[in-house]
């Protein structure tokens, strides 16, 4: 994989590589999904690159991705600050039985939502309303202002429902 911070690899005031195409064709931002198999995941991984790049890196907050790896999606968004740059409104469930057993490295097709140890489903049937209520506030109070992203991939539903659902999940939920 070709080194993020330009030719030669060294994090210097040389504005090259991506950084530099970014400049010249006027983006403001990266916004890099928190997915694990990536060099980004976690707050750590993102400052790590941030720090060695450019504050124009920040992440996409995906807290469906951070609940299936363990991680808590609030302390998360407070840990980020002003480096979330945008955030899906997704959901995770973790199956109890299974993942109590199994523990969470799923390796399951997505579709085999009977027998995986999590699944994403639609926002409020994995989390609260609570629970989202107090993560738009935290969200909010670390800067940012801007669209969510809703993701369906709930498939013990279909897309019309799972779409609706998570539609009227975020719209209660909202800080207006």
């Amino acid at each position: 994989m070709p080194d993020p911070r330009g030719e030669g690899g060294a994090a210097t005031g040389d504005r090259s590589g991506l950084v530099r195409l970014a400049d010249e064709v006027g983006v403001e931002k990266y916004a890099l999904e928190n997915f694990s198999a990536m060099r980004v995941w976690n707050p750590e991984t993102l400052f790590r690159l941030r720090n060695g790049v450019s504050d124009k890196i920040g992440m996409n907050l995906d807290p469906s991705h951070l609940i299936w790896m363990g991680a808590d999606p609030i302390a998360s968004a407070r840990a980020l600050g002003p480096a979330i740059h945008h955030w899906h409104g997704k959901d995770t469930r973790i199956e109890r039985g299974r993942a109590d057993v199994d523990g969470l490295l799923e390796l399951r097709e997505v579709t085999d939502v009977a027998n995986r140890t999590w699944n994403y489903v639609a926002v409020g049937a994995g989390r609260d309303p609570q629970w989202w209520k107090e993560v738009f506030s935290v969200v909010r109070m670390m800067g940012y202002n801007g669209w969510v992203s809703l993701e369906m991939e709930d498939f013990t539903m279909s897309t019309e429902a799972g779409i609706q659902s998570s539609i009227d999940a975020l719209q209660a939920t909202i800080s207006r």
